[in-house]
């Protein structure tokens, strides 16, 4: 199948120019202007629009079985909804239970992906250590395309690293030509304060961000990129919310190491406030780790992006229904932790970032896509409009306008963090393998149509 697409602007991270894109099959094949194309060729009208490489959201968790109870978006619902957003490629997470072999945990996770709309690719936790872990992850980087490992410093009782993990999967990640990746929240002070809010009589979701305030995770950050630091290894902090996460992340890169951080869509543009509702379903529907913070650490994040100290903007797509979340009614510790955003973070940072001024259309490009490829090693395979990289792209219109609403989402879980928010700028056509699957919202996903997607070791061929 050949696909043109006419008269539009190409923006990537370095640069934006006018340019035709030919597609045939799932590769870009040229670039320029007034291509030639075959009289058979789909023709895609780009005129007043951009065109952008699709979006890579380095955070999801689809089809997880968590805190009891399993996500209400799935591998094909959930890539699905991230198509009709511009997204083209998500980062998943293999989890392993403590003690669970980590060829078989991944061995489960590639089973539930089978059925994604779009392209997929993981990050595997490292949930405890002993000698069958360091084979598995050498295992995994050598014959299953993973190159990043997860930490977890939080979930006391349940999937935490503690410090001796954490320094024997960083040093083994180092040897692989891996990256270690962390949740960085004092999964000790996070379970010590629960415990005194409970005590006190506070049980409901408004306890929920103060047992976990700035301070623990700033802590682990800390921790975790000295750890990096003497180990001499990068390390990539998720879903950084915080001015304090954000400060340890500065320092070191200003000291030259490698630490690399990412900013959810959430904590950019919705604050603390949210816990405060009398409507406790809508509370508890905000429920997540880190929690929401102070408009504070949001003009912080922001200036992160800008600045380039963080790199990627992400998810954390972890969606729950309200009769999910209703399990911690009584103990706001058992509220399922996680919110939606897949198909709704390319607009949200495009309207609140782009249209604000704060940043331009290729930094937009840089922190959705570009940044990502070439941090997990799948540049410029992704992250590109350029001649041989596949052809996931969004058509992306300026001038076009969407109220977010759980009512008309793709997503499932019927709730959305950013419900009621009217965006301008959304995508008209999402191309994901030269194919249309998105097209001025009409969703034509298919089912088994995602390819996984390996990761070379970053030491490969050295």
């Amino acid at each position: 199948m050949t696909t043109i697409i006419r008269g539009g602007t190409v923006v990537n991270a370095d640069r934006a120019f006018r340019a035709d894109v030919l597609c045939y099959g799932d590769k870009i094949v040229a670039v320029g202007e007034n291509l030639d194309a075959p009289a058979s060729a789909r023709v895609i009208d780009a005129t007043g629009q951009y065109v952008m490489p699709g979006g890579i959201d380095t955070h999801t968790h689809m089809n997880l079985p968590f805190m009891g109870t399993v996500t209400a978006d799935d591998f094909f619902t959930g890539t699905a909804a991230g198509l009709a957003g511009g997204t083209t490629t998500i980062m998943d997470f293999v989890i392993p239970a403590p003690k669970q072999n980590l060829i078989e945990a991944y061995q489960q996770w590639r089973e539930w992906s089978a059925m994604s709309a779009g392209d997929y690719t993981f990050h595997v936790a490292i949930t405890w250590w002993d000698d069958t872990v360091h084979r598995d992850m050498g295992i995994l980087v050598r014959d299953h395309g993973v190159n990043s490992f997860k930490h977890f410093m939080a979930y006391k009782n349940a999937i935490m690293a503690d410090d001796e993990t954490l320094v024997k999967s960083f040093r083994r990640s180092l040897e692989l030509g891996a990256i270690p990746t962390v949740h960085a929240e004092n999964g000790e002070l996070v379970y010590q304060l629960q415990q005194d809010l409970l005590k006190k009589g506070l049980t409901g979701p408004s306890s929920h961000p103060l047992s976990r305030p700035p301070a623990v995770e700033a802590e682990a950050a800390n921790r975790a990129i000295a750890i990096a630091n003497v180990l001499n290894t990068p390390v990539y902090i998720v879903h950084v919310s915080c001015a304090e996460s954000l400060d340890a992340i500065t320092r070191a890169r200003s000291n030259g190491q490698r630490v690399y951080g990412e900013a959810l869509a959430g904590h950019l543009v919705i604050d603390d406030s949210v816990y405060q509702s009398d409507d406790l379903e809508f509370a508890a529907g905000h429920v997540m780790s880190p929690p929401f913070r102070s408009k504070h650490h949001q003009k912080a994040l922001w200036n992160g992006l800008q600045s380039g100290n963080l790199h990627t903007t992400a998810t954390d797509h972890c969606t729950f229904c309200a009769e999910q979340k209703a399990a911690g009614k009584d103990d706001f510790t058992k509220i399922p932790n996680g919110c939606g955003g897949v198909e709704d973070r390319m607009s949200v940072v495009w309207d609140a970032g782009v249209n604000t001024g704060v940043l331009t259309p290729s930094e937009f490009v840089r922190v959705t896509s570009t940044n990502a490829a070439q941090i997990f090693n799948i540049y410029p395979r992704k992250g590109v409009i350029a001649v041989g990289a596949d052809a996931d792209i969004v058509v992306w219109d300026p001038e076009g306008t969407r109220t977010i609403s759980a009512r008309t989402q793709f997503a499932k879980g019927g709730f959305n963090v950013f419900e009621g928010r009217t965006v301008k700028g959304i995508p008209s056509t999402t191309l994901a393998a030269g194919v249309v699957v998105f097209h001025r919202g009409e969703l034509m996903a298919v089912a088994g149509a995602g390819r996984h997607i390996d990761r070379p070791a970053f030491n490969q061929g050295a």
